[in-house]
Order: C-alpha cells, then sequence, then structure tokens
C-alpha cells in the first residue's frame, strides 16, 4: 500500500515537489490539461506528460476524467456515441501506450453535485449536500429531458462491451467513479451506480480486471447494500476479487447521501483505521490518494494545508497497519 496525490490536471513543479516532498510516490492527474486532438488525447502529448512525473522520481499512476465533450454522448447515448467510442478506444491505446496503466472515468454528465458548504471543526469549510434544499429551488433537468434507470443501464452496457476488450488487448484498467452524492437523480439523470449492488452488476457485464473501481470510498460509504453489507465488507469483497485500482481515501459526515458534508479525514463516520486493515487484510497493494479536502486557514485554493496533513494520516495508517499486521 503507498500514498498518491492527485487532484490535480498539470504537471507544475508546485505540485510536484510538495508530493516528492512529503513521501508521494504515485500520481493521478485530474483532467490532465492537453489538447483535444480529432476528439482524442495523441500519444506524443501523453508521454510528455508521463515523462515529467518521471523526472520527479514519481510514478504517472493514472489518469482520472478527459473533458466532458469527449464522452457525453456515450453516457447519453446521444447521436454522436459511436463516434466518440471510437475516439476513447483511441485515447485508451494512447493512454496505455505511454505508459500509463490506469484511466479512472465517471458516468455522471453532470459531475458532482453539492449545495451550500458548510463550517466544520474549527471553522474549516468543507462541501455539502442537502436533497431537501435541492428540491425545494426545483431543479430542472440539465440535460434536456429526464432520463430513465433502464437508458443509463443500456448506455453503460453499450459501452462496457465496447471498450474493455481494447483495455484488455492493451493491459490497462478501467475505472469508474461512483456518482457523487450516490442519490436518486442529478438533475434528470439518475446514477444507476449508486448501490454496491450496482456495482456488482457493473463487474458482472464483462468479468475482467480491465473492468473495474475507481474506489472513492467517501462516496461508496453513502451507498445502500440489499445484503446489509458495511462499507468495510464491500472493501474486502472488491480487493479480493482484485477490482479495486486506487482509493479516493476521504471521509464524510453520514452514511445517508441524502444531506452530509465532507469532513477531515480523521472526524467522518467511517472508521479510517478499520478501513484501511480492510484493504490491507484482502490484499490491497495499490495506493491511496486524498480526493477533497477541507479548506483550512491561510491555505491555498488547491488545499496545501489540508492536503499535507490528509497526507501525513495516510502515511501513518499504512505504517500502523503494517506494523501490526
Amino acid at each position: 500500500m503507498r500514498l498518491g496525490l492527485g487532484q490535480f490536471n498539470t504537471p507544475s513543479p508546485e505540485y510536484l515537489r510538495f508530493a516528492a516532498q512529503f513521501g508521494v510516490t504515485d500520481i493521478v492527474f485530474n483532467r490532465a490539461q492537453l489538447p483535444v486532438v480529432d476528439g482524442t488525447w495523441q500519444l506524443h502529448d501523453l508521454v510528455k506528460l508521463r515523462l515529467a512525473v518521471d523526472s520527479y522520481g514519481l510514478k504517472l499512476s493514472a489518469l482520472e476524467n478527459v473533458p466532458s465533450h469527449m464522452m457525453q454522448d456515450i453516457i447519453l447515448g446521444g447521436p454522436n456515441r459511436d463516434q466518440q467510442i471510437e475516439n476513447m478506444m483511441t485515447t485508451v491505446r494512447n493512454i496505455a501506450r505511454a505508459g500509463i496503466p490506469i484511466f479512472g472515468y465517471g458516468w455522471n454528465p453532470s459531475q458532482v453535485w453539492r449545495t451550500a458548504p458548510k463550517h466544520i471543526r474549527g471553522g474549516a469549510v468543507a462541501t455539502a449536500y442537502s436533497q431537501q434544499k435541492l428540491d425545494e429551488a426545483g431543479f430542472p433537468p440539465v440535460h434536456g429531458r429526464a432520463f430513465t434507470e433502464d437508458e443509463m443501464w443500456a448506455n453503460l452496457e453499450y459501452w462496457i462491451r465496447a471498450i474493455t476488450p481494447v483495455a484488455a488487448e492493451e493491459g490497462i484498467k478501467l475505472g469508474i467513479h461512483p456518482p457523487d452524492p450516490p442519490v436518486a437523480s442529478h438533475g434528470g439523470v439518475p446514477p444507476v451506480l449508486r448501490s454496491y449492488d450496482g456495482y456488482r452488476k457493473l463487474l458482472d457485464i464483462v468479468d475482467s480486471p480491465s473492468n473495474a473501481i475507481e474506489f472513492c470510498q467517501g462516496t461508496i460509504s453513502e451507498m445502500n447494500d440489499s445484503h446489509g453489507d458495511s462499507i468495510y465488507g464491500f472493501i474486502t469483497e472488491m480487493v479480493k476479487r482484485k477490482r479495486v485500482l486506487y482509493v479516493h481515501f476521504r471521509n464524510v459526515s453520514s452514511p445517508t447521501p441524502d444531506e452530509f458534508h465532507e469532513e477531515f479525514i480523521n472526524t467522518g463516520h467511517v472508521d479510517m483505521y478499520r478501513a484501511i486493515k480492510a484493504y490491507a487484510e484482502a490484499g490491497y497493494d495499490s495506493f491511496f490518494i486524498d480526493d477533497h479536502v477541507p479548506h483550512t486557514h491561510g491555505d491555498t485554493e488547491w488545499g496545501h494545508h489540508g492536503r499535507a496533513f490528509a497526507a501525513g494520516y495516510i502515511t501513518a495508517m499504512i505504517e500502523a497497519v503494517n506494523k501490526n499486521a
């Protein structure tokens, strides 16, 4: 188990030096700032990105997300779906051939949903979500109409069956991020992967190591399970199935998605020591990143202080679990 860092999109010395100084080994770029040429990311641009990370003694282990316009018709079943799938096949091949082993992506065209932020410990500011406030605002469909769950499952299955063989052929693993938050609708689009059973159904569409999970623990800890399993049991299940590519190791205030706020890594509802023990005991051998962090006094917009706190906490958790194994 290792420490990673993400939530930035360019190989700036500011971020990469920070990562190297805090003991990070693995880097994830979220929506990397790369040119889109004919609907694809180009191989030479991806190689340059990896080499920039290499120069700091770090490994570019994953890319998270492409610009939304590259996949929107794939997700919503739009008129350009097949062309976008062809373009994404090329992009996935290029990512793999550039020496980047993981591509993580979301299946929510409306991105992350939040309402007004909340003040938490010591006045730090954290993102929050209230379904009641959203309902009171009467938010209209954001993509022109309401979609059905059957439509969204059909679109996802079409994509998984098309892209997984390409990924397997190229030796790259694809991980899908859960909808944040895992509620019934995001502006008229039902997020199909809002339960543990939804993820089981996804992985059974094509049972391959290349069809896996970008495991956002904060979001997954808010999901329901028909078997009454806990987040710790689901961690064990998915790690043993070897479908957890890497982990967004963050915490939230509540196990219910309708009303919650993000927390410091050590003050949410999830027992993080118990969680990291579950990963270790199931044989997890990849990395953890902090993902979102609260904004603290005097911090930068990116959150250098908050990320340093989370990095130190994750490092200590890994060491504690390893020494007590």
